[in-house]
């Protein structure tokens, strides 16, 4: 439908902006999941060149019926990316990576395949280049567990959440680092956001901090609290304090 083709074309675009490509050359990049080559078209309008991998054949069908520009390649990304060292100025992949997370055949180990995957990329790209992986994850133990294999295999970064606060808009995009740590892009939408920091660092440290104004941020215990103790002034009828108070549960995706 129309309105899929839209989001996966703003999304293309989103990944294509935070891998933060120079302005001054055509870049080589590699678009993992590439289906019917949606992403292909705004990578070429970029005036950037680009090879697909896919593991449907149906999907590359249609890209080949589409004339994209790109090349295109039948293979299961959980099997390693077939290319040689350094080839790539960049990675970018929509909402196909949380795949890898599934075990479709006996055989198969998430970990294993998420690894392979990671490893081989992190060879096939130049130094100093990123891969934005667009994803749905079904729970923060997914994320855990791709983000920890993609670390084993040499990336640096993390995750950058645009509208961490819309249950529609919220997208996930792990922004991965080849040989350079630069420092992770913010994600959209949160100029305004509660106190959970922007991107999902790869600690599970948890801040409390007050914003600007010197008020407490927020949602968080401190601003619960004094809120609590607002209405008692007031006299109205409060709840007890506790060591509940203000906890944060754990996070549903």
């Amino acid at each position: 439908s129309s309105r899929v083709v839209e989001i996966q074309s703003q999304m293309s675009e989103r990944a294509v902006e935070l891998l933060g490509l120079p302005e001054d050359r055509a870049c080589l990049l590699l678009d993992v999941g590439c289906g019917s080559g949606l992403s292909g078209d705004y990578i070429s309008e970029e005036g950037h060149y680009w090879i697909g991998m896919d593991i449907s054949p149906a999907m590359l069908d249609v890209a080949v019926e589409r004339e994209v520009e790109g090349d295109l390649l039948l293979a299961d990304m959980g099997d390693g990316i077939p290319f040689r060292p350094g080839m790539f100025d960049g990675c970018i992949s929509i909402s196909a990576v949380q795949w890898l997370c599934n075990a479709d055949k006996k055989s198969h180990s998430p970990p294993k395949r998420l690894y392979r995957f990671f490893s081989t990329l992190y060879t096939a790209l130049a130094r100093g280049s990123r891969a934005v992986l667009q994803l749905y994850p079904e729970n923060s133990e997914q994320l855990e567990l791709i983000t920890a294999q993609a670390m084993r295999a040499g990336f640096t970064g993390g995750m950058v959440v645009d509208y961490p606060n819309s249950a529609k808009a919220k997208k996930f995009f792990l922004c991965l680092f080849v040989g350079t740590s630069g420092t992770l892009p913010k994600g959209l939408g949160t100029e305004c956001a509660s106190e959970e920091p922007q991107q999902a660092k790869f600690t599970n440290e948890r801040t409390r901090f007050r914003n600007v104004k010197g008020k407490s941020v927020k949602k968080s215990r401190d601003w619960i609290l004094e809120k609590k103790e607002r209405r008692r002034r007031q006299g109205k009828e409060v709840r007890a304090d506790t060591k509940y108070t203000g906890r944060k549960r754990r996070p549903h995706f």
